[in-house]
């Protein structure tokens, strides 16, 4: 599964402490109720509206041809992430899949695989990579980005659980059960808390219906934020604000990471 960060010391703390504590409220999270869990249908009218944002999206800020790779959640496969891969292509990234099937969770060789697909990206381009991933798909691009940080430009996740426990989402049931992993490892669930040494855009919905929002929110760090958008978790992927805020992200050039700062007009949309 996922390795414990060696930097990481609250799973050696005593018992009592400023860890200790910060872990019992993450685990007191509880996962979204069932009138949030209802709301998942709008999934269908978020893909409706990207279609129909088009045109407005294809005016999003411009990359610089850097590459981008992005995992897909739990569950599954590289169709799910083909609209926001081909917007990015159209944004002038060069969008890239993981290639791994369905995400099954971190079975053996996967995270291996998801690293030695950023390292053959970083010596095919001779660029830094850029992590997008969707909800587990996160854990993913996050755990790599702290094994080869070097090689990675940005992460940027979509309703992905990396604090508080996976029990706070309605998922830990179906993670258990395709990945044979316990989704209940303290030392494991303090290391992903730590966010990458590189910039690291969380995007999180409080109306998300399957992982708790809370989940998904960074401390504050130098190089870590928080943006909120008003989306499914099942639409993240495709929430023309989501999108939007993916786009604005990847845009920035390389080494010049500023905090995200949408137009005046926009700012009540991401509060």
């Amino acid at each position: 599964m996922f390795q414990a960060s060696s930097s990481s010391a609250a799973a050696d703390s005593p018992r009592g402490s400023d860890a200790d504590r910060v872990r019992d409220a993450f685990e007191a999270l509880s996962p979204p109720n069932a009138l949030l869990m209802m709301l998942e249908v709008r999934a269908p009218w978020e893909l409706a509206a990207m279609a129909a944002a088009g045109p407005l999206l294809r005016r999003l800020p411009r990359g610089d041809t850097h590459p981008v790779l992005v995992f897909p959640g739990l569950g599954a496969n590289d169709l799910t992430t083909l609209p926001l891969r081909n917007l990015l292509d159209e944004l002038g990234h060069v969008a890239l899949p993981w290639q791994q099937g369905f995400n099954f969770g971190p079975r053996p060789g996967v995270l291996d695989q998801c690293e030695a697909d950023v390292r053959a990206t970083y010596a095919r381009y001779h660029r830094r990579v850029s992590l997008v991933g969707w909800s587990l798909g996160g854990l993913y691009a996050r755990e790599v980005a702290k094994r080869v940080p070097e090689m990675v430009r940005s992460v940027v996740t979509l309703g992905t659980p990396f604090t508080g426990h996976p029990r706070a989402t309605n998922a830990w049931r179906f993670f258990e059960l395709v990945s044979g992993h316990s989704s209940s490892d303290p030392e494991q669930l303090d290391a992903l808390r730590e966010p990458p040494p590189v910039p690291c855009t969380s995007i999180y919905s409080r109306t998300d219906g399957v992982v708790a929002w809370r989940c998904s929110v960074n401390a504050p760090a130098p190089l870590a934020e928080n943006v909120h958008v008003p989306a499914s978790h099942i639409g993240l992927g495709v929430n023309p604000l989501a999108l939007y805020a993916v786009a604005d992200r990847l845009a920035q050039p390389s080494g010049r990471w500023k905090p995200f700062a949408p137009p005046a007009p926009l700012r009540w949309l991401f509060k």
